[in-house]
């Protein structure tokens, strides 16, 4: 049995919280995703999902496993006793979080999950105690059908699912506005999208792909 495992969204958080020595080295897990952008399935760190996710992010299935599945492997294989998670507020992370708690869903997790959501400079901002039940179905909803769900706890994530099924929609206000910067050179919009759309969480690669196929498809 593994104590307390606690899995953070993405490397930056990982080597901020180490170099503050705030949590034990060992404990901690990076969660290494982009789930609110590109295709994903029901098996959640499945073959199949592994191979997709390597296409969205244009990287082989074995530099995939070793970026994000390795990092997991305490958590997919061990008897974990209390899971803590730490996240940002933004689209990008709730979304990886949902990702996170439908597969504790679906692999029948009853440990204790709290969670922990942080600001911009990862310190905590609020805290919620979770039971891993009605996740995975929430995920299959809004990653695989797209359909707006009725219900759903935390209020952040409720949110970051809103952002995430309207984002990429023509009418939303960051397709918009790159409709409005036609002219502006790309590495230049990519900095203004993420300095302007804080609350989608969204980074450089994502935003270039979203630009770039905006402006094929014109």
């Amino acid at each position: 049995m593994i104590g307390t495992v606690n899995i953070l969204n993405g490397t930056e958080m990982y080597k901020d919280f180490k170099e503050k020595q705030f949590l034990e080295p060992n404990s901690m897990i990076p969660f290494n995703e982009a789930m609110c952008y590109g295709e994903t399935c029901d098996d959640i760190f499945s073959d199949e999902f592994i191979e997709l996710r390597a296409n969205v992010h244009h990287v082989t299935t074995a530099q995939y496993a070793e970026i994000t599945i390795k990092p997991l492997e305490p958590l997919l294989k061990g008897n974990v006793d209390r899971i803590a998670l730490w996240f940002d507020e933004d689209m990008f992370c709730q979304i990886n979080l949902l990702t996170i708690l439908a597969w504790l869903d679906q692999t029948d997790y009853k440990g204790s999950i709290d969670l922990h959501l942080v600001d911009d400079q990862f310190h905590r901002v609020i805290d919620y105690s979770l039971q891993a039940e009605g996740y995975e179905p929430l995920y299959k909803q809004v990653m695989i059908q797209k359909t707006i769900p009725q219900k759903v706890h935390p209020s952040p994530l409720k949110k970051g699912i809103d952002l995430y099924l309207s984002y990429l929609k023509k009418d939303s206000d960051l397709m918009m506005y790159i409709q409005k910067h036609q002219d502006v050179q790309v590495e230049e919009l990519v900095s203004l999208l993420i300095e302007n759309f804080k609350e989608y969480g969204l980074g450089d690669t994502q935003y270039f792909e979203i630009v770039n196929t905006s402006r094929q498809n014109l």
